[in-house]
């Protein structure tokens, strides 16, 4: 009897255990004072194992109990499924300790805020496009391939026909490798097999330059799903190309203005050149800085780390079409520069001291209230002060002390762990010059920016000759990613975006900061101040820019997955030139410094508008100014930084309103400005008389 007794409760104690509630625990950790280290681990009891983890982090895996790299202070979701379905959803929070995690996990939310604005899809939200990526096939590579592997991998044999079906993880081929020897490869995906190589042919060749450049000459064979599949992050939710309201904003913006001005930005591009040259400087005209000196100030503003950085991310995302992309942004952005700077010069005030003071903020204010909107002119005006400012000193400030000396350390060991110290000596560096106001800082900057450009350029352009050879496939590779509407990266709306967001972001045409340096050239006639201005989109994005993509692609860079930003460029320079990035290095810091002191000179327009326009209050900016040169430099600040940078982003919606209201006036101007200059009406210097 005890022998039933005893078989009865161990059975009813399987199925009480088996019975028991899906619960979870977690452990919450905050390893350092460092922001975003933290980590949730969970352990799941009861319900039916296997558990699936669904965590509002994206980069976590369905699979993982570990969350990990978290901000501290903002809450994170888990569900955790059971393979009966049942689940349990848990929040948590990593608790913030150090200052620099609290300012961090507060602007987590904000960020988070400005991003669901500025980066809004009114198409998706109209119902016009679904942003879910779906693949209908799968590219099955060369096992273990890397994009700098110096190896030969030639079909050995396949192992299903061609047209036939195959089950993911089915033996496909075999593959010889000249370092590795034989390799299996097995299908990443259910579907039919398409053969890309026949038996007995090489698949990639290291030697072979095609190869290098080609995208995904790695792939051996295709797998057409059965039906499409959508493709997801790492969590479970799926992956998406938005078409952000910003990008919208500024490229209809350029589209309109190019349409608008009778197409200047082409039409206008020698003359451009010719008043940079100073053929048209007038010695007496109202001003303080020279066409060519406004230009630099103005070019070293936007290019920058963008230009290394950005244009490395954008080909890793978009592939090497997203150049083509890219260069037809900049060339709509010249017209955008040409509106906002010609009234930026038409607006200006200059005071009895011959203090000037002129941008986005006088010609909305001013401008609109000759049109009867002085309500809107006026609010406006303010919004954009009050975002120029935050964008001084974060994205035009801290974001450029902390990103250089993140690079420089990389490459010089002695300034590890001296960001302060390197951050007070840019300072110093920094306030020797705006001390001094825009002349100090247009000195400064036409010396620095073509020094710089020349020296980036002509990397640049070394890198390409040493590979010249690569060129039919390099433009090949931008072609086919550029119109293919199978394009690796998302199809032609996925690459187009890419394109166009980083453009936009690295010229800032539209933005209207460069009317605030442009304000101060001089000159009789507003519309030579535009003409001078449309060069920044074309030297910023469609020269320096597009140099930096195609040094990626001739190296076949664009390929290389794992690695971002400038460490992707530094490496493709050293492709060619082992200690190149050492000199990337100091250009980068060049870009930065310069960078930093023409956006101080931005960021202190728009405080004197807020604040008056006394010395002292220019003089407490500047202090405030240096003080964040510091800070960004010693700190990591994460969402800090990303709220300032898109604070820049986020000046083009008070500034383009403006733009669209007065673009008439701005039209009339130019026609006047075009019938003065063929009718030689205009100031031009003489060319002096040969000497005998």
């Amino acid at each position: 009897m005890r022998k039933y007794l005893l078989s009865a409760f161990f059975i009813f104690s399987i199925f009480t255990i088996n019975a028991q509630e899906l619960d979870v625990t977690a452990k919450v950790g905050n390893p350092s004072n460092l922001i975003n280290d933290g980590f949730i681990d969970l352990e799941a009891t009861g319900g039916e194992p296997p558990y699936q983890y669904h965590w509002s982090n994206s980069q976590t895996s369905l699979q993982s109990s570990r969350a990990q790299g978290l901000t501290e202070g903002v809450p994170y979701t888990v569900t955790v499924t059971d393979s009966q379905g049942n689940s349990v959803t848990k929040s948590f929070e990593i608790k913030a300790d150090a200052i620099t995690e609290h300012f961090n996990g507060t602007f987590v939310p904000i960020v988070e805020a400005m991003t669901s604005i500025l980066f809004w899809d009114p198409f998706t939200a109209l119902g016009v496009y679904d942003p879910k990526v779906y693949s209908e096939e799968s590219n099955v590579p060369v096992p273990a391939w890397s994009a700098d592997a110096q190896d030969k991998y030639k079909l050995k044999e396949w192992k299903v026909a061609e047209g036939s079906h195959a089950n993911k993880g089915d033996l496909i081929a075999i593959v010889n490798s000249a370092n590795e020897g034989d390799m299996e490869v097995f299908a990443n995906g259910t579907g039919d097999v398409v053969h890309l190589v026949d038996e007995g042919e090489m698949i990639w060749d290291y030697e072979n330059n095609d190869d290098l450049i080609e995208t995904n000459a790695h792939m051996l064979a295709q797998i057409t799903y059965d039906e499409p599949k959508l493709l997801t992050n790492p969590n479970g939710s799926p992956q998406t190309h938005n078409i952000p309201f910003i990008v919208v904003w500024l490229i209809f913006g350029a589209a309109f203005f190019t349409i608008k001005m009778g197409f200047v930005n082409f039409k206008g591009f020698k003359h451009s050149f010719d008043l940079v040259k100073g053929k048209y400087d007038e010695p007496n005209a109202p001003g303080s800085i020279t066409h060519f000196q406004a230009l630099s100030t103005a070019v070293s503003a936007t290019v920058g780390l963008g230009n290394i950085a950005g244009v490395a991310v954008a080909i890793s995302l978009g592939g090497a079409g997203a150049t083509f992309w890219m260069i037809i942004a900049g060339l709509l952005g010249m017209a955008s520069k040409f509106t906002e700077c010609t009234l930026g010069v038409k607006y200006r005030f200059i005071n009895s001291e011959g203090r000037i003071f002129g941008g986005p903020m006088n010609y909305l204010r001013y401008g609109l209230e000759k049109r009867n909107m002085r309500g809107l002119g006026k609010f406006l005006a303010a919004f954009f002060a009050v975002l120029g400012i935050g964008a001084s000193f974060g994205g035009g400030n801290m974001f450029q002390a902390n990103q250089s000396f993140e690079i420089l350390q990389g490459q010089f060991s002695f300034l590890a762990g001296n960001g302060f110290w390197f951050g007070l000596v840019v300072a110093v560096l920094v306030g020797i010059v705006i001390i001094g106001g825009i002349q100090s800082i247009a000195k400064v900057t036409e010396k620095v920016v073509p020094f710089m450009a020349a020296t980036y350029v002509l990397g640049a352009l070394v890198v390409i000759f040493l590979n010249i050879e690569n060129v039919g496939a390099a433009f090949g590779a931008i072609y086919d990613g550029a119109f293919n509407p199978t394009a690796l990266k998302g199809g032609v709306i996925g690459v187009l975006i890419v394109g166009f967001q980083r453009a936009a972001f690295s010229n800032e045409a539209g933005v209207g900061s460069a009317a605030i340096a442009h304000s101060a050239a001089k000159t009789n006639h507003p519309p030579s101040e535009g003409f001078v201005a449309l060069l920044e989109p074309f030297i910023d994005t469609v020269v320096v820019c597009t140099l930096t993509a195609l040094v990626l692609i001739f190296t076949g860079m664009h390929e290389v997955q794992g690695v971002g930003g400038v460490q992707l460029t530094s490496d493709a320079f050293a492709s060619v030139v082992s200690w190149f990035p050492y000199v990337l290095a100091v250009a980068v810091f060049l870009f930065a410094f310069s960078t930093m002191i023409s956006w101080s000179y931005y960021g202190m327009r728009s405080w004197t508008y807020l604040f008056g326009k006394s010395q002292k209050t220019e003089l407490v900016y500047k202090i405030l100014f240096l003080v964040f040169v510091v800070v960004g430099a010693s700190i990591s600040l994460g969402a800090v930084l990303d709220f300032s940078d898109m604070m820049i982003l986020a000046m083009s919606f008070p500034n383009i309103i403006g733009l669209y209201i007065m673009s008439g006036e701005v039209r009339r101007d130019l026609k006047n400005y075009t019938r003065d200059l063929k009718e030689g009406r205009l100031f031009k210097k003489q060319p002096e008389p040969k000497s005998s």
